[in-house]
């Protein structure tokens, strides 16, 4: 078993009051408690939000100036390029732009770039190349905030350029530990991350950024907002795909979306729900997050992130389920190369004096680059320690970070940024190039010098929401939970706690031997059935050498031949 605390969180409201007002359950009031929400507007809000509390995009800093200068030059015939970005985000977002941007009559095209011969974001290759082409103005999108240099470069060859993005704004440290801000010497910058931006949720992703700038132009020309939420499903999947905080302005995002996606007429959408064996109407936050995304991920991956747009942009079926089954197969090459990559990166630390380091740093020189990120991911599950994998490229070495809640990774990386060509992230994720191999081992050493964590952030925290006897669960409090959807980071599935349930039994399912059944029976004999997945054979060793059981669990209701039955999904167990 993994080393895992559990802590029960004890966040303090007047719980009966609020569920008097809202109709609730006292047992609901406390989740919404405990994932901070707090006052009587942001709970309706939290409970009820639509689109109609949605913030005016005109808050966002450069927001009316980007708007305006594109329109102008829709107005004067003058020839755009977007530039996006290769991953869900950045697909999604160059779609909304793109299609926003020729519904208002635009001479626009696009260029993604190429995750090996590119890297990520605007480069000057990109750049010159539109000048040559004679494209008079960039706009970015999801990307953009960290290309000083390049956009110089733009600006240098007379072009206009518009950066949208919501990555995190570089930054210098003075002597005094002050920080200096640096954005990049665009037209209009978009961003609601900017210091001195008023825009009152800046956790937006990318896709959700373009969406304003299209609902802002849209606007301007009189046409009616509700024309703008034909993009909601596609910023539902980008905030979903680039695992934003599920909270604010993207819980109504996803909710909005997630219905409009469920009868979509997007065909190339439509296509892709298909050849998963989905239906439409069944799409959940989970299909999106590891089903559907990871396929619209691949195209960037393991080929082209134009395949994943040509999919959003198919006009007949033909085209659209040709390029929904290439994308499926990607990814499926891709699952297999990232299963192999990541048993080699966890012999490789646990075989090496890696496995002490506080930030583990592994190089996997022949390991495709575009799956770096999610082989750090997976180490990082494995060990619970920031993560870096580093692989062999042109220019030198590139990797990807994902990290721990007590690390932010953006942060550690600006403290040693003299080591690298080029970085850029958030506090959970990041992406880096070195000039060569030589520079893997100064910059390990870096990192770990530089860390204060401590043995106590490398036990993974589980929080209990609430301590709750299996006989408090009941069909209606089970449906009042659904209230608090879409579950994701930001707003975790609610999870709840009992000590002293005895097993009566239990039955192991599944190829893997990956499904547990069980029948559980508290101190007073009332029995549930619960249901685990993991390591089917250590839970039932567990339990025959255990006379009884803490569970923390998600209550559910099994449907099985028109019956429903309660039952609970066991996370973990002591």
């Amino acid at each position: 078993m993994k080393k895992e605390r559990w802590v029960v969180s004890a966040k303090r409201a007047d719980f009966q009051a609020i569920a008097d007002r809202f109709g609730i359950d006292p047992v609901i009031a406390r989740l919404i408690r405990n994932r901070d929400v707090t006052g009587e507007k942001e709970i309706e809000e939290y409970l009820f939000g639509d689109l109609e509390q949605l913030h005016d995009p005109l808050l966002m800093k450069d927001m009316e100036r980007a708007a305006d200068l594109i329109a102008e030059k829709i107005r004067e015939k003058k020839p755009i390029r977007i530039i996006g970005d290769y991953d869900i985000d950045g697909v999604t977002a160059t779609y909304i732009l793109l299609t926003g941007l020729k519904d208002l009559g635009a001479d626009v095209d696009v260029r993604i770039p190429d995750r090996i011969a590119d890297g990520y974001g605007l480069n000057e290759h990109l750049v010159q190349f539109a000048a040559d082409e004679g494209r008079d103005t960039i706009v970015t999108c999801d990307n953009g905030i960290a290309a000083s240099s390049q956009i110089r470069l733009a600006k240098e060859l007379g072009m206009t350029v518009v950066v949208t993005d919501h990555h995190e704004i570089p930054f210098e440290e003075d002597e005094n530990g002050e920080r200096r801000y640096i954005l990049p010497p665009a037209d209009a910058v978009v961003n609601p991350k900017q210091k001195d931006c008023s825009y009152p949720f800046p956790g937006l992703c990318g896709a959700a950024v373009a969406w304003k700038l299209i609902q802002t132009m849209e606007a301007k020309a009189g046409i009616p907002k509700e024309h703008s939420f034909r993009f909601l499903e596609f910023v539902a999947i980008a905030t979903i795909g680039d695992v934003m905080d599920l909270q604010g302005e993207n819980r109504i995002f996803v909710k909005a979306g997630l219905r409009a996606l469920h009868k979509t007429q997007n065909l190339g959408l439509q296509e892709l729900i298909r050849v998963q064996g989905i239906e439409a109407e069944n799409v959940t936050p989970y299909h999106i997050g590891f089903v559907l995304g990871p396929c619209i991920n691949a195209s960037g991956r393991l080929d082209t992130a134009e395949h994943s747009l040509k999919l959003l942009c198919a006009k007949t079926r033909e085209e659209a389920a040709k390029l929904a089954g290439d994308l499926k197969d990607l990814n499926e090459s891709r699952k297999e190369l990232t299963r192999q990559g990541e048993a080699k990166a966890i012999e490789l630390v646990e075989t090496s004096p890696l496995q002490n380091d506080k930030v583990l740093v592994v190089y996997l020189p022949d390991c495709h680059e575009s799956l770096a990120g999610i082989i750090a991911g997976r180490l990082r599950e494995h060990f619970h320690k920031p993560s870096f994998v580093l692989t062999r490229s042109e220019e030198g070495v590139k990797g990807s970070g994902r990290s721990i809640e007590a690390y932010s990774m953006y942060e550690e990386l600006c403290k040693c940024k003299e080591l690298m060509t080029k970085f850029g992230g958030h506090p959970m994720a990041a992406g880096l190039s070195l000039a060569g191999e030589e520079m893997i081992e100064p910059f390990r050493r870096a990192l770990n010098d530089n860390s204060t964590l401590t043995e106590e952030d490398f036990v993974e925290k589980v929080v209990i929401d609430v301590p709750m006897p299996i006989t408090y669960i009941t069909k209606n409090l089970i449906r009042q939970l659904s209230l608090l959807e879409p579950f994701g980071k930001g707003n975790t599935k609610p999870l709840f706690a009992q000590k002293g349930l005895t097993v009566l039994n239990y039955r192991i399912f599944g190829k893997n031997r990956n499904v547990v059944k069980v029948q559980l029976a508290d101190a007073g004999g009332y029995q549930m059935d619960g249901v685990y997945f993991g390591e089917g054979e250590a839970f039932a060793a567990y339990v025959d050498a255990h006379p009884t059981l803490s569970v923390a669990y998600y209550p559910s209701i099994d449907t099985w031949n028109g019956r429903d039955k309660l039952q609970i999904n066991i996370q973990s167990y002591f």
